[in-house]
């Protein structure tokens, strides 16, 4: 959701030199980006002795200005220690006296996309942003579009409508449950000729092959068989993607394909799918946003109380 924020970045002064510094193995979403010239990739993690590495190597680039759009501690620490003339961050308790110039995650009131909040880092240069840029990821290599076309054609997939559906989400908060999936599954089968496919991190196989066991025809798994390009490349040649607020949903709004997006502990407002056709479904309740560091009902309700048949009723206008 930086990505934006390059464009923007970029665009304002074409002659800038940018570089980008980002953890394997998310380094493949950025190179290639044509507002990026290098991409820096540090190992995770990172460890003292590459820690020291990169800010010496920063030292000697002697860059006029260093943006931390993620206010962690290893990307704070990069960003005081790394001589830039200008520093600009969030203003995040203990850390906002790394930056010379600090704004606030969000408004004084409401909530801010995320997008919006790296824009407004940009803007803090004085510079003029006259619309908001949309997610820019990189073109898929031939390698990676013959293995998807591959997957398509090995399966009799050619020509028919596929349906991605992300049945993890990262972590238990954001998890809806197979049980869930598999009657939202069942609805969406019997009710239109699509093929569904499975993807997820190697963490989510298992649910994954659950899901399979319970409903074998139509449905596919590529879990742990993806890089996060060739996610691109098969949500950019399907009909819908359907998943919980995680990184492949974001990945989808770098496409065309419409979405259908499940929100519990986080609020859309702050973190929807960029600029996308979507449909959201959230419950409201006090305990939303939380920290996702522990359940203050007990129930992960916020996930719990969405049902197959509003993920399924929420589908039918793409389909």
């Amino acid at each position: 959701m930086t990505t934006p924020a390059i464009t923007a970045l970029s665009e304002a002064l074409p002659w800038a030199n940018i570089s980008y510094v980002v953890e394997t193995p998310y380094s493949e979403l950025i190179e290639g980006n044509p507002h990026v010239d290098r991409t820096v990739v540090l190992s995770r993690p990172l460890g003292i002795k590459n820690f020291l590495k990169t800010v010496k190597t920063f030292r000697k680039e002697r860059f006029d200005v260093a943006i931390d759009f993620h206010g962690g501690p290893t990307a704070a620490l990069i960003t005081l220690f790394s001589g830039a003339k200008l520093k600009i961050g969030y203003r995040i308790k203990y850390k906002r006296f790394v930056y010379d110039i600090s704004l606030p995650r969000g408004l004084q009131s409401g909530h801010m996309h995320s997008v919006e909040n790296h824009i407004n880092l940009v803007r803090a240069l004085g510079l003029e942003v006259p619309a908001n840029p949309p997610l820019l990821l990189p073109e898929s290599s031939d390698s990676e579009r013959k293995k998807i076309d591959d997957f398509f054609s090995i399966n009799g997939l050619e020509g028919s409508r596929v349906v991605v559906v992300h049945a993890g989400a990262g972590n238990r908060f954001r998890e809806w449950g197979v049980d869930n999936w598999v009657k939202f599954l069942s609805l969406l089968l019997e009710k239109h000729d699509v093929n569904v496919v499975l993807i997820g991190t190697s963490q989510e196989e298992p649910a994954a092959g659950r899901i399979l066991g319970e409903k074998p025809l139509s449905v596919f798994s590529l879990a742990g068989k993806l890089t996060l390009k060739e996610v691109k490349e098969l949500i950019a040649r399907s009909c819908l993607y359907v998943g919980p607020d995680s990184g492949p949903m974001h990945i989808a709004a770098s496409t065309a394909t419409p979405i259908v997006a499940l929100f519990g502990p986080n609020l859309s407002s702050y973190n929807a799918p960029w600029q996308a056709r979507s449909k959201i479904i959230e419950k409201e309740m006090d305990c939303r946003p939380c920290d996702q560091r522990s359940c203050s009902s007990g129930d992960f309700r916020c996930m719990q109380t969405i049902t197959p048949e509003e993920v399924y009723t929420a589908c039918t206008p793409f389909l």
